[in-house]
């Protein structure tokens, strides 16, 4: 039997979280090792904020592992688990979490082949599911489908968003059509609709994630990350997605109410350009871990803050430094996975 036979669902990110999980960075699979250094104080950041709302348990190599509870040894809210791994985005090689109407909670175990078999090796990444799984004594449901966590996002009413460009991407499931990727996300998500945005922001390696350009706020309430400079790529692309958003209705037949944000000035790092996104904020009890870029982005920083806040009046806007991971590909959203 699949979740949806089972009355499991995912819980929206906005819900009670019992803790949240982040993956330790490896430096061998990082696309500029030189910068590990950098990019640990960034996570040891983010993991300290995390903290402050919630336990956090630390995905980390047995290779690494004195020396990551060494910087956390004194904090009760952060725990280490020794889990072999290639990369550190356990938004999208750790287990999804579902919930049934007891109140069990249970974890879906999708396919994971490092965004279309873009690095390699991902054989440890594809195995981190089920040993969270099974440390937690927590059901597990294999998913007979290619998919990363950050690709989706769910009201916990019935209704997912997601990209074509990514859930479609023949990388993936080339085996798989439209409707058979949309009846694996009813029965294991226990979803109704899928709202299909058309692509992600550029430059991003994922095959434009969702979680770098919408969310839901709440049931019929959506955030989109926007710009409104004709000559920039994102422009298209994300005004074809205000549009699709703008004329789409949940699965309880309400008609979308649209957020816009708007989007960190162009940056890049070389010739690439950075994938910079304030969607790629995280839901904590009681607050939101957002990204803020500086620099140039200080007023959209700031913009972006007092957004959230309108829209989260009751949570605390917890910023950290969005600049220290991002050269990687990802940010505070990709790092983590919440747990109900």
């Amino acid at each position: 039997m699949n979740p949806r036979d089972l009355s499991y669902t995912m819980p929206p990110e906005w819900s009670e979280h019992s803790r949240t999980f982040i993956s330790w960075p490896v430096q061998d699979s990082m696309c500029y090792p030189d910068n590990y250094e950098e990019v640990c104080k960034s996570y040891t950041l983010t993991i300290q904020a995390i903290a402050e709302f919630e336990p956090i348990t630390v995905i980390v190599n047995p290779s690494d592992m004195d020396g990551v509870q060494a910087l956390f040894s004194d904090n009760n809210q952060i725990q280490c688990l020794s889990i072999e791994h290639n990369d550190a985005w356990l938004r999208d090689n750790g287990p999804t979490f579902i919930v049934n109407q007891e109140g069990e909670v249970a974890g879906i175990n999708w396919g994971f082949n490092a965004w279309g078999g873009k690095y390699s090796p991902w054989d440890l990444d594809d195995q981190v599911a089920p040993q969270i799984l099974e440390h937690f004594a927590i059901r597990r449901f294999d998913a007979p489908l290619v998919m990363e966590g950050g690709s989706i996002h769910v009201d916990g009413e019935g209704t997912l968003i997601t990209t074509e460009e990514c859930l479609l991407n023949p990388n993936r499931n080339p085996h798989l059509n439209r409707q058979q990727i949309e009846d694996i996300l009813k029965q294991f998500l226990n979803i109704d609709k899928v709202i299909w945005l058309t692509r992600g922001l550029s430059g991003d390696e994922t095959d434009g994630h969702v979680d770098n350009i919408a969310c839901f706020a709440a049931p019929g309430k959506v955030i989109l990350q926007v710009c409104d400079d004709p000559t920039d790529e994102n422009y298209e692309i994300t005004q074809e997605n205000l549009r699709i958003l703008q004329q789409s209705y949940d699965a309880k037949g309400r008609k979308l109410e649209v957020i816009p944000i708007q989007q960190p000035p162009y940056r890049a790092h070389g010739e690439q350009r950075l994938t910079l996104s304030y969607l790629n904020f995280y839901f904590v009890n009681g607050g939101i871990i957002l990204p803020v870029f500086g620099g140039t982005a200080v007023e959209t920083d700031r913009l972006a803050a007092e957004k959230l806040k309108m829209v989260f009046p009751d949570r605390t806007i917890r910023t950290v430094d969005g600049m220290g991971i991002i050269r990687e590909g990802g940010n505070v959203h990709c790092t983590t996975q919440q747990m109900p």
